[in-house]
């Protein structure tokens, strides 16, 4: 791939004018220059090009041929600089731009709309891509530059320069089939648990998420027996309504649990983190420094007491 021409998109922008006054001495003074560097610059252009682009007389300055045949192509290429231009302008003073955003799923639903309802409001030309993402993505995707946030279940440091915002979090809680003997309980021991097969959330998608429930368990004196790895809570939640084992859920699934599973919150106070902001410290984008501002204001840690 050969580098840019800058001298070349210079020259094109002068025949342009050229073309378009017709008279090297107007195009001149458009193009707020002398006329004699005009004229050489036009000449250096048509031997690089090896055509000639204009009949020049007594009766003045004409296109040829050849200048004909290329000159819409010139002007769709000068439209398209112009416009270059407008949009670095406009990212320079963040009044528009592009943001490239991964969500899970319940992220989507709650957290990431109203963020871009606001984005919208203070930069209406914004454009936004959004991408529903595993929360393993997160990371690789915001250190290559795909991605200007994420919002994932993650907490703490994960390294290569990306910074964490907790949104949200909430108290532990355990998904139950309506039938088991644990459901009649208004709070659930963790240690009860111990011979229960567990559904998880996959260490796949979730693997900070992953680590830390398992963490949960062994300090209160077991390893988690996992039947079962799923790559969402409501899928957790859908696995224990069909009789696959018993989940560790966020309190607040309550509400997205069925007839047959009920959610007894935890009899130790454990808060999870359900959903934070991720973003590349190491990467400028103005309209990330926004939203990461806005959300702190908005965003306090809300918790479920379950």
């Amino acid at each position: 791939m050969s580098t840019i021409d800058f001298r070349l998109i210079r020259q094109l922008w002068m025949f342009l004018a050229v073309a378009e006054e017709r008279h090297f001495g107007r195009a001149a003074a458009r193009l707020g220059m002398s006329q004699p560097p005009l004229t050489e610059q036009i000449k250096v252009l048509e031997q690089s090009l090896k055509l000639q682009l204009f009949d020049r007389s007594r009766r003045g300055t004409q296109l040829s041929a050849s200048g004909a045949a290329i000159l819409p192509a010139v002007r769709q290429f000068a439209g398209q600089v112009e416009q270059l231009e407008r949009v670095v302008r406009e990212v320079a003073a963040g009044q528009s731009g592009v943001l490239h955003v991964g969500a899970i799923t319940s992220a989507m639903l709650d957290t990431v709309p109203p963020l871009l309802n606001e984005l919208r409001r203070l930069h209406p030309h914004l454009t936004v891509f959004v991408r529903e993402i595993d929360s393993v993505e997160a990371v690789p995707a915001l250190a290559s530059g795909e991605l200007d946030l994420a919002f994932v279940r993650i907490d703490g440091n994960v390294g290569k320069g990306i910074s964490t915002l907790p949104l949200t979090e909430d108290r532990l809680a355990v998904a139950l089939p309506k039938e088991h003997k644990l459901a009649a309980l208004s709070r659930v021991r963790l240690q009860s648990l111990a011979l229960e097969q567990l559904v998880m959330s996959s260490r796949q998608v979730s693997p900070v998420y992953f680590d830390m429930l398992t963490a949960i368990c062994r300090s209160h004196g077991f390893t988690p027996r996992v039947l079962h790895e799923v790559r969402s809570v409501s899928s957790q939640i859908a696995y224990v309504g069909c009789g696959q084992g018993v989940a560790l859920v966020p309190a607040s699934m309550k509400k997205l649990a069925p007839e047959n599973v009920v959610i007894r919150p935890l009899k130790e106070k454990v808060m999870v983190v359900t959903a934070a902001l991720a973003w590349n410290a190491a990467r400028y984008h103005p309209l990330v420094d926004v939203a990461v501002e806005w959300l702190k204001k908005t965003h306090p840690r809300k918790r479920s007491e379950g």
